[in-house]
């Protein structure tokens, strides 16, 4: 299988170096990992000098973007990000970009449940996987950096060229690409941002991005032991159970792998409702077809899809949904509570406790996984809602951990 290939081979390489041929005396830049790490938060690769790809995946702050703007709901982080011209907001939700590199290349294919949910019904997927962005246009790390720079509602370059003219300003820069790429690679400008943007995906591959320390993953090494009567234990035992359906989409591996990623890299229409607080500011009056936004997907029942995120860090990422349209945790789990009764037809008086109204109606209502999301008739108690969320607050790698809700976390029992 294309998924298991790949997060075998990253796995084994976490670390990637990639050195070109000659002497480094003198560069500061020796590998493409290490290059590709200053290009990251290099804010003179934007227009302005203001925006880099660390101002939008911030590397303190779980790889997102944690700054508020004009679409930010009482000092919230924004669902969408600031450009670097100051002015235009864009329309999704900057995912994280840790643990980005284990996303298989887009492509077509069949995926096979865990057993715990065959057992309960649930069959293999088949559909589109992978890829990056939430619609999986681009199937690598360096062609997804590749897009930013000259976005213009995001770093606001206006052409390859002169990207390539701001890396010729640093001479760091010029010393490192001719060590690693050749001393010719100036000498074409398609190939020099091609070696940018291969050099970021580098580095986004590199243990930094995806180190794999969280309380989940020194449980599975015996350095960290979850309390039987804790509300995170609970949790860990209802969200890989067959009578829920979270691991469908969110557990790849076997129980207790340690390469879990907690996302299948699948496409999923879930209902979610239009972010209209945040449309209200960056005017954008035309619905996310999701998947549909991908120029190799064609079919109008991918319409509205999106690929399942990671939960890794989700504890400290918010917002929530390719549209951030949910600020908390709680919320989003209360949402999958009324997809789960309108997928079974069945009344529903709930209310998203953060606006305290009847939910909204789902932005694309076509195509949504109306048998997967009805797969149980299961009603989770409040208890039960914390007792995932404390589950889901362990998946923090250890150097966001401070970023938690420690009265939570206490609460929690982790």
């Amino acid at each position: 299988m294309a998924v298991k290939k790949v997060l075998i081979g990253l796995a084994l390489t976490t670390l990637l170096v990639g050195c070109g041929s000659g002497s480094s005396d003198g560069v500061k830049f020796e590998t493409k990992p290490s290059l590709g790490e200053a290009l990251f938060s290099d804010v003179n690769l934007s227009f302005n000098r203001s925006q880099s790809c660390a101002t939008c995946h911030n590397p303190d702050q779980g790889f997102v973007d944690d700054r508020t703007n004009d679409a930010s709901i009482a000092g919230q982080t924004s669902a969408a990000s600031l450009g670097d011209n100051g002015s235009s907001i864009g329309d999704r939700n900057a995912p994280t970009a840790a643990y980005a590199a284990f996303s298989p290349e887009f492509h077509e294919g069949t995926r096979e449940r865990v057993i715990r949910q065959r057992q309960n019904g649930i069959g293999a997927y088949e559909g589109f996987l992978g890829g990056q962005f939430w619609d999986g246009r681009e199937s690598s790390l360096a062609g997804q950096a590749g897009g930013p720079p000259t976005n213009p509602l995001e770093m606001g370059m206006p052409d390859k060229s002169s990207v390539v003219d701001r890396l010729k300003e640093n001479n760091d820069y010029v010393a490192a690409f001719e060590l690693i790429y050749g001393s010719d690679i100036f000498n074409d400008t398609e190939n020099a941002y091609e070696a940018m943007s291969e050099s970021i995906g580098e580095f986004e591959k590199t243990a930094e991005l995806s180190p794999f320390d969280s309380k989940y993953d020194l449980s599975l090494t015996g350095d960290y032991e979850y309390s039987i009567i804790s509300k995170a234990s609970i949790g860990k035992t209802r969200f890989f159970s067959s009578d829920l359906t979270c691991a469908s989409c969110h557990q790849l591996e076997a129980d207790s792998s340690k390469t879990e990623l907690f996302t299948s890299f699948e496409f999923h229409n879930i209902g979610v409702p239009e972010n209209t607080a945040l449309r209200a500011i960056n005017g954008v009056d035309q619905l996310d077809t999701g998947l549909l936004q991908n120029p190799l997907v064609v079919d109008d029942s991918e319409k509205g899809k999106f690929k399942v995120p990671t939960l890794r860090n989700v504890a400290v990422t918010a917002p929530y949904m390719h549209n951030g349209v949910f600020n908390e945790l709680e919320t989003v789990i209360e949402f999958y509570e009324h997809a789960k009764l309108r997928a079974n037809d069945m009344p529903d008086s709930s209310v998203n406790p953060e606006t305290q109204l009847a939910w909204q109606v789902p932005e694309i209502d076509e195509n949504i996984e109306t048998e997967l999301l009805g797969a149980n008739h299961i009603t989770l108690d409040e208890s039960e809602v914390q007792a995932l969320v404390c589950f889901l607050m362990t998946l923090t790698d250890a150097r966001y951990e401070h970023l938690l809700d420690q009265e939570k976390v206490e609460s929690c029992g982790i």
